[in-house]
């Protein structure tokens, strides 16, 4: 039997992953759940895995999940204390799946522990790649993708010599406005953006894909986890979701993954790995589909693609300084303080500053200067959003 831990289990991809762990009880033991405002969600995945312990992120609501788990035998734990316990519960597997800088503490412990990691936290990677792979090989653990993307590239590889790579083509949905005239994105809302033409997930993965935040992430963590040259990256927009990734070989072989846009695919994949198990996702119908279509990403629409190739060139601390200045302009536009289209004109000029100043060339393989950089970074991005504003009223 399996025992597995899910750190962020009340979001999408938790909420996928409770879905599969429970409909193979003799399988899989639950060790902890982590989530964060949601209790009676929480409480109720704890309840139907049997987990040993439950812990939300907010250290002021641990007497309403104590409550809500009176009498189950499951243990509560609230605040970064009761994150750290969760972490340090020893466990075979583990998934990532909080959203933001947050996970990386999480995963890395989880790593020291030669734990197996299924990571579904985009910000480890861009913030820390060099720290958490170096982590995996120091402890005689395993990073698994989970991203649908990263998982098609893993899957794409294996039983392939890496050498042989030339490059990898990812694909993105091009989000809620793909379509949109690109004088209306100033006038998107967080309401609009957050509406996904194929994907079910939470509001704020929502907002990026729209953005393309995600998928300039996505460009940095194929770096990191694969060790792709940047200029071997490529991105597509591609509406269908169905092609999720494409592995082209030096001897002109392009292996590309086909799935439905079901995360349940790639977290099953990372769950059952090395082994292939049944999953309850819809098998495609390639006669029905008909058609695939690709296009060119617009950089015009997408500026967010361009900072990402910058960040990889600079390589050091500008990943952990790119992630926290998307995460406080995400914050800025949902909170109506900046419009669509400046939330990349926030990280652009976070950089800028950033890159007059010093720490920013250093390795990202200390976490005490990765979290400085992260810190800073905010600071920087919260100077640009009040600029951003005083313009506006100006």
């Amino acid at each position: 039997m399996r025992r597995v831990t899910i750190f962020g289990a009340t979001g999408s991809i938790g909420e996928n992953t409770v879905d599969l762990i429970s409909r193979r009880p003799a399988d899989f033991h639950a060790v902890a759940l982590t989530g964060g405002h949601n209790i009676a969600r929480l409480a109720e995945q704890a309840r139907r895995l049997n987990a040993e312990l439950a812990v939300t992120c907010h250290a002021e609501l641990y007497t309403e999940l104590k409550a809500a788990l009176s009498g189950s035998g499951v243990a509560v734990a609230a605040g970064t204390q009761g994150m750290a316990e969760a972490a340090a519960r020893p466990a075979d597997w583990m998934m990532s799946a909080i959203v933001g800088a947050a996970g990386l503490q999480p995963g890395l412990t989880a790593l020291e522990q030669g734990t197996t990691l299924a990571l579904a936290n985009k910000e480890s990677l861009v913030a820390a790649g060099p720290l958490l792979m170096s982590a995996a090989a120091a402890n005689g653990a395993r990073v698994l993708p989970v991203d649908s993307e990263h998982s098609a590239i893993f899957q794409a590889l294996v039983g392939e010599d890496p050498a042989a790579v030339e490059r990898i083509v990812i694909t993105a949905s091009g989000g809620a406005f793909r379509d949109w005239p690109l004088k209306a994105l100033a006038l998107a809302t967080p309401e609009q953006a957050a509406t996904h033409p194929n994907w079910a997930m939470g509001q704020r993965i929502t907002i990026d894909s729209a953005s393309m935040f995600n998928k300039a992430m996505e460009l940095i963590e194929v770096k990191e986890f694969f060790g792709i040259s940047p200029d071997s990256i490529e991105v597509l927009v591609h509406p269908e979701s169905l092609v999720h990734a494409m592995v082209g070989f030096r001897d002109g072989a392009l292996m590309a993954h086909l799935g439905p846009p079901d995360m349940r695919h790639a977290i099953g994949y990372a769950l059952n790995w090395p082994e292939r198990a049944e999953l309850p996702v819809a098998r495609l119908d390639l006669a029905k589909i008909g058609r695939l279509n690709f296009t060119a990403p617009d950089p015009a629409r997408y500026p967010a693609l361009d900072l990402a190739r910058r960040v990889m060139r600079s390589g050091g601390l500008a990943g952990a300084a790119f992630n926290a200045a998307k995460e406080h302009a995400l914050d800025a536009f949902i909170g109506g303080r900046i419009g669509f289209l400046q939330m990349a004109g926030v990280v652009e000029r976070t950089l800028d500053t950033l890159s007059g100043e010093s720490g920013l060339e250093d390795a990202a393989n200390d976490l005490d200067k990765i979290l400085a950089m992260d810190r800073l970074a905010r600071v920087r991005a919260g100077e640009a959003i009040t600029k951003q504003e005083e313009r506006k009223l100006g």
